[in-house]
């Protein structure tokens, strides 16, 4: 019941950006990125880094990824939203509280028989050498890939490979998930609502709170699910508020 959506079988395109905070809100979204990536490794799920634009001092201004796995977008849709960190910023030399927020998007890898027809003329193609690690053969050419789709201000990007054609089909992959998601959410109000709740990466837009400092308490703003535990939470232990939000959303 929890799991009978129509793409929760279907692997997951997660993406993280950081949002207001600078260099606070760059190492938060870094800090998400290895949460998923534990849980992702504790569930037996792989998880492959698409594209990555690290911070200007430190952690990342984004990151794409695929995580592989049976009912990978089942449960990581629970994620979609703005996640709020308070906490005493180690970047701060007076040691004061700081508040970040970082913005978690989640589509499925949709079935590559499903046709969804783009035309060319809607494409801006653009290369450019990958900024991420990677090592030289990776950044020494301009093999990145970012599309553009025109009609719906839509990008994508990808870097991880070498080959920009290997790039670029990756790109087309996860922007005819987008667009298909797009159709989906104009029949289905799961979507719509899913993001909805994203809103703007800042004040009044959280679904989920993380406090580290001046006590330590994560809480689900949307189901209520809470835990004391921040730093197993931090480690990949998130599937209790998984769950938590697949009830929470079969009761709405």
């Amino acid at each position: 019941m929890m799991l009978n959506g129509q793409n929760d079988s279907c692997n997951a395109f997660l993406s993280i950006h950081a949002g207001a905070g600078g260099t606070e809100s760059c190492d938060w979204a870094s800090m998400l990125l290895r949460m998923y990536s534990m849980w992702a490794e504790k569930n037996n799920f792989s998880m492959e880094t698409i594209d990555l634009l690290p911070g200007d001092e430190a952690g990342i201004k984004r990151v794409a990824t695929i995580i592989k796995g049976s009912y990978a977008y089942g449960y990581l849709k629970s994620e979609i939203g703005a996640h709020r960190l308070v906490r005493i910023s180690p970047f701060d030399s007076n040691s004061r509280r700081h508040t970040s927020f970082a913005a978690v998007d989640v589509i499925p890898e949709i079935d590559a028989e499903i046709d969804i027809e783009i035309n060319e003329k809607d494409l801006k193609i653009d290369t450019y050498r990958s900024s991420g690690a990677g090592g030289q053969h990776v950044n020494k050419t301009s093999s990145a890939v970012r599309i553009t789709y025109i009609p719906t201000g839509i990008i994508v990007q990808c870097q991880n490979d070498r080959s920009q054609h290997k790039n670029r089909a990756t790109a087309m992959k996860m922007l005819k998930s987008k667009l298909y998601q797009i159709k989906e959410k104009e029949r289905e109000k799961e979507f719509s609502n899913a993001y909805d709740e994203k809103g703007d990466i800042a004040w009044g837009h959280q679904i989920r709170s993380y406090v580290l400092q001046p006590y330590t308490m994560i809480k689900d703003l949307r189901t209520g699910a809470e835990t004391a535990k921040t730093q197993s939470f931090l480690d990949g232990e998130i599937d209790d508020f998984l769950t938590s939000y697949l009830k929470w959303k079969i009761g709405k």
